[in-house]
């Protein structure tokens, strides 16, 4: 087994040693990918409703545990994320899981305000993709919402857009 990169907060994070640890123990030893990236799915802790699908670093999870506020790796920026550093709109965690081969995360936020969509939307799945009988030639998105729940360009100015053609 390969030791994890050495990194001031491995105290955090225990070394994988057996799936009967992984599964059943007690000690966090998540899996990142081989671009050391664990993915994070963030939903609303009031009404459960999925917010965002965000990825972490070993340094992202640590300030999130470390912190109580959501924390990511932008692949689109390359860098650490504090989620809603900019905007205000920060993602209080008011519970974290890790599922059972720890190699995914489940942070329950709140957020002032309501929204977590950098497009100012309330949730970054904010459009639904009509399947099977539902579809018809020609179809495309449905919008979920039909309201901003903020205006980003008020929000972000002249910030860079994240979103990557």
């Amino acid at each position: 087994m390969t030791e994890p990169p050495a990194d001031p907060r491995d105290d955090l994070f225990c070394r994988r040693l057996s799936v009967e640890q992984v599964e059943e123990g007690h000690d966090l030893a998540p899996k990142f990918d081989a671009d050391g990236l664990i993915p994070c799915v963030t939903t609303d802790h009031a009404s459960g409703e999925v917010l965002m699908v965000g990825m972490m670093n070993r340094e992202a999870l640590a300030r999130t545990i470390e912190t109580g506020e959501a924390h990511y790796w932008s692949r689109s920026r390359k860098q650490l994320w504090h989620k809603g550093a900019t905007s205000g709109l920060v993602q209080t965690v008011v519970e974290m899981r890790i599922d059972d081969d720890q190699d995914c995360v489940w942070l329950r936020v709140s957020i002032p305000g309501g929204a977590s969509c950098h497009v100012g939307y309330r949730s970054c799945f904010y459009r639904r993709v009509p399947v099977g009988k539902e579809r018809t030639a020609g179809q495309g998105l449905e919008f979920m919402e039909s309201e901003k729940a903020f205006d980003p360009k008020a929000v972000y100015g002249d910030a860079p857009n994240p979103t990557q053609l």
